[in-house]
């Protein structure tokens, strides 16, 4: 090789190296930002309720959200979805958001932020499950995995922060739920691609979540404090519009196993801020818990990458 093809093979090196560490930070500091961020909303959720009802706070979140990014986006060449995207994303909007993060803020009324959390880890042991709805049925494993995070679940709820409040109790397992049927269902429904789904689910998923609201009687009766103000507009910016362009990044790049990882990692979180800048009680009964279902959480997300294999 001559003098001039070395020093040319060495630059394209040079620069699929520097590609390669650019590529790593941009996952790393995705993954990073997932883990906070999604971890915080809960946190984030029981103070901006203090001055919001709960279905209004996150239908107008979501709407000013979806609002903020679907014109950027349409700037930025991305057309507007057809006709049958919007009915996908109107599906998978309303079980996502409605009955998922429109359950999590009704029930944490009554329950702390980090149990909710905890609560919600459950969600890939129900996509899992619902999965078999559409024509693959868990694997050996993954039905370890349910079985051992159901327990996780049933432990969680001798407790007192659930039991003493089964309406909150009950809203954090259909939630879990809605957010995993809505998942598996996603996949088999026509949806615009990439964010400009994430801005339809935003749109029509908060335009219902205010429906449900009014019809529900809630009403802005006071001007919210500064506190509540400050964490929904948090949740607005940051959990909606950074937290999910973040992780629209990782399924681009990594694996949807790390991608998903979150699962993990939010719990700790939650709970955490929340005993931390919120004062709550974290019991052991809580921590056990959570490592149960944290547990079972793994072997379904092992199971399923073993069956994808």
């Amino acid at each position: 090789m001559s003098v001039t093809g070395r020093t040319a093979y060495q630059g394209e090196a040079a620069v699929e190296a520097s590609d390669r560490v650019d590529r790593s930070a941009g996952v790393y500091t995705a993954l990073g930002l997932l883990y906070v961020i999604w971890g915080s909303t809960y946190l984030a959720i029981a103070l901006a309720i203090e001055g919001f009802p709960p279905f209004l706070m996150s239908g107008i979140r979501f709407v000013v959200a979806g609002a903020l990014l679907y014109p950027l986006l349409r700037l930025r060449g991305a057309p507007a979805p057809a006709a049958a995207e919007w009915r996908g994303a109107a599906i998978v909007g309303t079980f996502l958001l409605v009955g998922g993060n429109g359950g999590v803020a009704f029930a944490e009324q009554w329950v702390a932020s980090g149990v909710a959390a905890v609560v919600i880890a459950t969600t890939p042991i129900w996509t899992g499950l619902f999965a078999g709805l559409f024509g693959r049925w868990p694997s050996r494993v993954e039905w370890v995995g349910l079985g051992l995070g159901l327990a996780g679940v049933v432990l969680l709820n001798t407790g007192a922060d659930l039991r003493a409040h089964p309406v909150g109790a009950v809203a954090l397992l259909l939630a879990a739920v809605c957010w995993a049927f809505g998942s598996a269902w996603s996949r088999y429904l026509s949806m615009p691609s990439g964010l400009m789904a994430v801005a339809a689910q935003l749109l029509v998923g908060g335009a219902a979540l205010i429906l449900l609201g009014l019809a529900a009687g809630e009403r802005l009766t006071a001007w919210p404090s500064a506190r509540a103000l400050w964490a929904f507009a948090y949740l607005i910016v940051v959990g909606s519009l950074v937290g999910y362009t973040a992780y629209i990044y990782l399924l681009g790049r990594v694996r949807p196993a790390l991608a998903t990882s979150y699962a993990y990692v939010n719990p700790v979180v939650a709970v955490a801020l929340g005993a931390l800048v919120a004062g709550e009680r974290i019991t052991g009964t809580t921590i056990v818990s959570m490592m149960v279902i944290l547990a079972g959480v793994a072997l379904v997300l092992v199971g399923r990458a073993r069956s994808a294999a």
